[in-house]
């Protein structure tokens, strides 16, 4: 049976306007659209979700228990079709991934990755994330959080939705451990240039760059990337470290 996103179930949104925590926002950085999940993404929702989404719930994750080891934990934000997270995450096994995605379809896609490369060290929350970061993930906790081509929103009475603002970089850095870091990538300049300009106004981060870093060779080109290069688009990498 597909999992239901915790955003629409009342028992869950009840728990929201309790007192564990800030209410929920009322602009968000994504839309939920219904897609077309193939039967290979249905099968991994109905046998694999037990295992590996974990649930929404208004309480910080004991991270120990929830990957049966202690190691460093890296939150990934908007995975897609999650073909890099999985990737990124069989390549460092010594490291504890969680990926946060609101779409089925992508939820589906990575947890069929997950069984077929019989990934241990990954987890998924199906949800937004700034719930998430404000109420599962305790402060300095994750040893590094990637944004990986979040929606530009281009337009500019849009660009109130953009995820990278000055108070949600200010949760995220509240939630890295010291020497913790943030990894974005955008092939959006303008964009770019506002991460850029957020980041460096963030008293608890600082670049690790002049201004835009190189790509990390852990961090593999995205299909979404490798489109945007056809187009002639640049691609910006933003790398900053908490103090």
């Amino acid at each position: 049976m597909p999992i239901v996103p915790p955003a629409k179930n009342p028992a869950v949104d009840a728990t929201r306007t309790g007192t564990n925590g800030p209410p929920s926002r009322g602009v968000r950085s994504f839309v939920r659209r219904g897609g077309r999940i193939g039967p290979g993404q249905r099968r991994a929702l109905a046998q694999l979700a037990p295992r590996f989404v974990l649930p929404f719930a208004a309480r910080f994750l004991d991270l120990a228990a929830v990957f049966g080891r202690t190691a460093p934990t890296i939150v990934e934000i908007g995975f897609g079709m999650g073909a890099a997270t999985a990737q990124i995450a069989a390549a460092r096994p010594d490291i504890d991934f969680i990926g946060i995605e609101v779409h089925e379809a992508g939820v589906g896609a990575l947890l069929k990755l997950i069984g077929e490369q019989k990934l241990a060290n990954l987890r998924i929350v199906q949800d937004d994330a700034i719930e998430v970061l404000q109420r599962m993930i305790a402060p300095d906790s994750l040893a590094g959080l990637h944004i990986f081509f979040p929606d530009p929103w281009p337009k500019k009475r849009h660009h109130k939705r953009r995820l990278v603002q000055p108070s949600f970089v200010a949760l995220v850095a509240s939630r890295l451990a010291a020497g913790g870091y943030l990894h974005c990538a955008t092939d959006w300049q303008p964009y770019a240039e506002q991460m850029l300009e957020v980041l460096a106004a963030e008293p608890l981060l600082v670049n690790t760059a002049a201004d835009y870093a190189q790509r990390p060779a852990w961090r593999p080109p995205t299909k979404f990337e490798a489109r945007g290069r056809a187009l002639g688009h640049g691609v910006w990498d933003l790398l900053f470290r908490k103090r």
